[in-house]
């Protein structure tokens, strides 16, 4: 009886464990379908006036004159519509720009940014990871998905340290498209390869927890 009673405790105690690796496995695939998106800032976000539209605002023009710089006409109801499909949004530029300054002078069109990378945080990266032919930027460093930038130079950095770029031109008046498409072709890549990752590390789980 009382081994009987022992091995039903055993049975419960294992059923509970592996509930628990199981929800554990489905919370590590919800979190990584949350792509993170970065975009850079000079003639991206912030581009000159003979190349592209700028957001209109509110606010008087002397106070983003003051506090911030033009933002590129579109860029508020792209982030919206990211958002709705569950992107994280970030800002990555070579720039020195402070992160408290990058912040404020996108709270002035109503944009909220989850991260910043700027040229102090990127170079600490870069000695964190050893990288001797240090790339202008590294969004692997940061679980970064997909960055959004104007410099094809910065895409063939992608090809060779294996990071997704999307390229929109300055003048490019469709550029948010672009950066929708290639968002949610990121996403459908992500999702192909969740099934594979998750079956993977469930096997390792079970021998680890049955051995």
């Amino acid at each position: 009886m009382r081994r009987s009673s022992a091995l039903e405790r055993c049975r419960v105690s294992s059923s509970r464990a592996w509930q628990t690796i199981k929800r554990s496995i489905a919370m590590d695939v919800f979190r990584r379908q949350r792509i993170r998106i970065s975009f850079d800032i000079d003639d991206t976000l912030a581009c000159q006036a003979h190349h592209s539209d700028v957001e209109h605002s509110r606010l008087p023009a002397f106070v983003h004159r003051w506090l911030g710089e033009p933002l590129r006409r579109g860029t508020r109801d792209l982030t919206r519509q990211l958002r709705r499909q569950g992107c994280s949004i970030w800002v990555y530029t070579s720039s020195g720009r402070t992160p408290s300054y990058i912040r404020r002078w996108l709270l002035l069109h109503g944009i909220h940014v989850d991260g910043v990378v700027n040229s102090v945080r990127h170079n600490h990266a870069l000695a964190a990871h050893g990288l001797c032919n240090s790339p202008s930027k590294f969004p692997p460093a940061f679980d970064i998905d997909l960055h959004v930038d104007d410099s094809e130079g910065v895409q063939i950095e992608g090809h060779d340290h294996g990071f997704r770029v999307v390229v929109v031109r300055p003048d490019d008046e469709n550029w948010a498209q672009s950066v929708l498409k290639a968002a949610t072709e990121v996403q459908a890549q992500l999702v192909r390869l969740q099934p594979h990752r998750h079956k993977a590390t469930a096997q390792q789980r079970s021998e680890a927890f049955s051995s």
